[in-house]
């Protein structure tokens, strides 16, 4: 049942609030204001920090603009490098051994979430709100996750596309507010490279020049690599520019000063050292939200938030009540304003599946300073995505046996501890596991014990390891 306060003008406080404003401001904006709060969030896929305005040397003009009219979080973090699980922590507000979603939904792999779980459009739904999924949906159950409709226009990599699937559907109901969720392919592989031969009416190319591109200190810096990411990052571009159709959509349907904007990315990019690991490039990610009532614009936070924060923070925007059981996040909204809000400095993170052949169960603590990662079945060789293992980067490793990838040895990426343990301040590349130093052990305690804390708090399954192993 919608709340009519939501839905119906109020003549009165429309009068009040015209006494507020600019002469100049419109009129339909100044009503949309007042009935409104709408919610747009746009996902990209494997997309990490590689934004111009995260001092990436990509061009992204749509998403830096963004970063201008509203917040960067420099310190944002999904709770797990994978698909499916991190889109369900976005939607659901939980981890995914709480929510059931432990690994990727499609073809095989077939994991769903708990049939329990509530997520963000079904709770919407309760206060009014009409839902769009545009793109890339990839959780389960649909029950759990219902919006009351889909559109795969545009393939999730033709943004114009997309971006006319969106306007058409905000133009069917203009009295109730909205939940638009546009879900890019980009940047993820597609069957060769990053899909960039395909045909995108209504998208330019912008291509990379492979000698002008220096790999990041994790990878190899090799021809091979290179031109991996020159794929990558053209296929970032077009990601722009579809962000860049969608913003301009929500402009000219008079919605721009009524809706919370998020993007975000569900995991790291798709390179080894990167997608389904808890490592800096795996779990660091792109966070930029824009909110209607900020006071602040540009600004850059420093407060460490994850993606468990999304759902209450779209909650605490709309005035929605949340599920029945506790969610592990809390909302972001009241430190958009703030470049270093005090109490934001630690997250966490589970990960179990990726496909459902790479069972490697992960936990980590991330704080300011330090990151502990406990691997549960260390005797396992960290297992490899498909589309990793065919990436033109891997098997470069692969044809000339190399011995390290990037700063790590070969060996230590494929066969981790069960502790890991970095100082990020010393050591940003995570190559010096500093679990067994006895100066360190006191870090290292701490932290073991905030992370079996976190896991007892948010009913881990895992916890069974403790005591069976």
């Amino acid at each position: 049942m919608r709340s009519t306060s939501r839905l119906v003008p109020l003549p009165a406080l429309l009068f009040a609030l015209a006494l507020l404003v600019s002469p100049a401001t419109p009129v339909r904006s100044l009503h949309a204001q007042a009935r409104h709060r709408n919610v747009l969030i746009l996902v990209g896929d494997d997309h990490g920090r590689d934004l111009g305005c995260y001092g990436a040397p990509v061009r992204t003009p749509h998403l830096d603009s963004l970063a201008r009219e509203g917040t960067r979080f420099d310190y944002a973090f999904c709770t797990v490098s994978s698909c499916s699980p991190s889109r369900s922590v976005i939607m659901s507000g939980l981890h995914t051994h709480a929510n059931g979603m432990y690994g990727l939904q499609h073809a095989v792999h077939k994991q769903s979430s708990l049939d329990s779980v509530r997520g963000l459009p079904n709770l919407l739904r309760t206060a009014g709100y009409r839902s769009l999924c545009v793109g890339k949906y990839h959780v389960a159950p649909e029950a759990s996750y219902r919006f009351d409709e889909y559109s795969n226009e545009g393939g999730g990599r033709n943004g114009a596309r997309m971006a006319q699937a969106a306007a058409a559907w905000l133009g069917k109901d203009p009295e109730r507010p909205f939940l638009l969720y546009m879900g890019f392919t980009d940047p993820h592989r597609g069957a060769r490279g990053f899909a960039n031969e395909g045909d995108y009416p209504g998208m330019t190319r912008d291509r990379y020049d492979p000698a002008r591109v220096t790999p990041p200190p994790f990878l190899p810096d090799h021809p091979d690599t290179r031109g991996d990411l020159a794929d990558y990052y053209e296929s970032v571009g077009r990601l722009d520019q579809g962000v860049g159709h969608v913003l301009r959509v929500l402009r000219d349907s008079g919605h721009l000063d009524d809706t919370l904007i998020l993007y975000l990315s569900d995991n790291g990019i798709p390179f080894p050292g990167a997608k389904t690991t808890f490592y800096e490039p795996g779990m660091r990610l792109p966070l930029i939200v824009r909110a209607p009532a900020q006071q602040r614009r540009g600004v850059v936070s420093r407060a460490m938030v994850s993606w468990t924060d999304v759902l209450p923070t779209v909650l605490a925007y709309t005035g929605t009540a949340g599920p029945a059981y506790p969610l592990p996040g809390r909302s972001f909204l009241g430190v958009l304003d703030q470049d270093n809000p005090a109490g934001w400095d630690v997250v966490y993170g589970s990960h179990q599946f990726h496909e459902i052949t790479m069972y490697y169960p992960m936990r980590v603590i991330r704080t300011r300073r330090h990151k502990y990662i406990l691997n549960l079945a260390h005797g396992l060789p960290a297992p490899f995505a498909s589309d990793l293992y065919n990436s033109a980067t891997w098997q470069g490793v692969l044809r000339r046996k190399d011995t390290r990838v990037g700063q790590r040895t070969l060996d230590a990426f494929l066969h981790r501890p069960r502790h890991e343990l970095y100082d990020l301040k010393q050591d940003p590349g995570e190559t010096r596991n500093l679990a067994s130093d006895p100066l360190l052990k006191p870090v290292l305690t701490d932290l073991q014990t905030r992370l079996r804390t976190w896991q007892d708090q948010t009913k881990d399954p895992w916890l069974v390891k403790y005591t069976h192993e």
